[in-house]
């Protein structure tokens, strides 16, 4: 018995066990999912619902991460099996931060080991902010409060720069005239 354990755990770190994963099965997978254009397996929207971000911006942050990480950059290891893609690295960062999933339940869908995924997820983080911060992570200068101050009054909310969307709350004492008026349509 103490073999058969031993055996399930001898990985290339000691402690892991070793899982052969489909990774080119499971790219194809993705692709065919979402990225073959009019024949793909869901629709634009779905994607977009999905992913928070059509395919085009996708796209694009994928490329640019790429090219800013080289960790996004597919390789082969030293016995010469072909890594993960830069899609299914990039897929399982945006899952987890647009669901909250815990890392190791895209082992299924993208064939991605936990602590993988968990480095996906860093590494896209920092590409983001290393590529985007100084144009769209900084603090709005005087153009973008003038700018958002007027929308906002024309909207009926004078003097106000932002707000949170907060319809994933429940509103324990709603006004019953008022029930559905501010939800997405979901329960």
């Amino acid at each position: 018995m103490l073999t058969a354990v031993k055996f399930a755990l001898d990985g290339s770190t000691s402690g892991r066990c070793y899982i052969r994963r489909d990774r080119k099965e499971h790219h194809d997978i993705i692709v065919n999912d979402y990225f073959k254009g009019e024949n793909s397996k869901y629709t634009p929207e779905l994607f977009r619902r999905r992913f928070r971000m059509n395919i085009e911006l996708f796209n694009k942050i994928l490329q640019d991460v790429e090219n800013y990480d080289n960790y996004f950059q597919q390789k082969t290891d030293a016995v010469g099996n072909i890594g993960l893609s830069p899609l299914q690295k990039m897929v399982a960062a945006i899952r987890m931060l647009a669901y909250g999933c815990p890392a190791d339940l895209l082992d299924e869908y993208v064939q991605i080991g936990e602590s993988t995924a968990v480095e996906s997820l860093k590494r896209f983080c920092d590409a983001i902010l290393g590529l985007f911060e100084k144009h769209y992570l900084r603090k709005p200068n005087e153009d973008d409060i003038r700018v958002l101050l007027e929308e906002n009054e024309t909207r009926g909310f004078p003097g106000m720069l932002g707000s949170l969307d907060c319809m994933h709350w429940q509103w324990k004492n709603c006004p019953t005239a008022w029930h559905g008026t501010h939800t997405n349509g979901f329960k």
